[in-house]
């Protein structure tokens, strides 16, 4: 199980956009942050029996970055990368389409191999629990597809998309960069600063 949540003080668009994620990707109970600090995240986080946390920050009034942890006796344990947001699309804002809660769920990729997109598909889908599959298996075995592309800009972005139909019903994710680290050294970090 995955407890979703948002910083503090989450405009409308964050809320909306966690309800879009809640409602996309299966095994996710969503929370109000409120008042509660990371400590308290964690404590609910035991009381739903998450072990996974997501975080939603804002910048600038609108999604800013997204942060992954598990949860530890010792409270949240980050779980690189943290993904900084471009920009998003709400299940809304889909013309013709309604937003209905997805039953079972793959992550695909483009067959033409980019290293950005393979690595952010595989901790997704490792983080989430979530298979991969190729899109040919996901349209026989699947409801819908977590599909991680590049755009036309180059940048990575994560939409979800009906099968076997392939209708792109949101949410859509574009991310600035994602914050690979290792123990020698820190790649770019998002250069706002946010307060989780």
């Amino acid at each position: 199980m995955i407890l979703l949540t948002t910083s503090r003080r989450p405009t409308r668009r964050i809320r909306t956009f966690c309800r879009d994620l809640a409602r996309s990707i299966p095994n996710v109970v969503r929370i109000n942050r409120g008042k509660l600090n990371l400590d308290g995240i964690c404590e609910r986080a035991l009381e739903f029996n998450a072990d996974r946390v997501v975080i939603v920050d804002r910048w600038r009034g609108g999604p800013g970055k997204i942060e992954f942890f598990q949860t530890g006796t010792e409270g949240l344990i980050p779980a690189s990368p943290p993904m900084c947001i471009a920009d998003i699309r709400l299940q809304r804002e889909f013309e013709g389409t309604k937003a209905k809660p997805i039953q079972s769920l793959t992550i695909t990729t483009p067959i033409e191999k980019n290293p950005q997109v393979t690595n952010i598909a595989e901790f997704l889908s490792n983080f989430l629990n979530i298979p991969m599959s190729s899109m040919d298996e996901a349209v026989l075995s699947y409801s819908a597809t977590m599909h991680i592309s590049l755009n036309a800009s180059r940048r990575t972005q994560i939409t979800f998309m009906l099968l076997p139909e392939t209708v792109e019903v949101g949410p859509c994710v574009i991310l600035s960069h994602v914050v690979w680290e290792t123990e020698d050294e820190v790649s770019h970090r998002c250069t706002p600063k946010f307060s989780v």
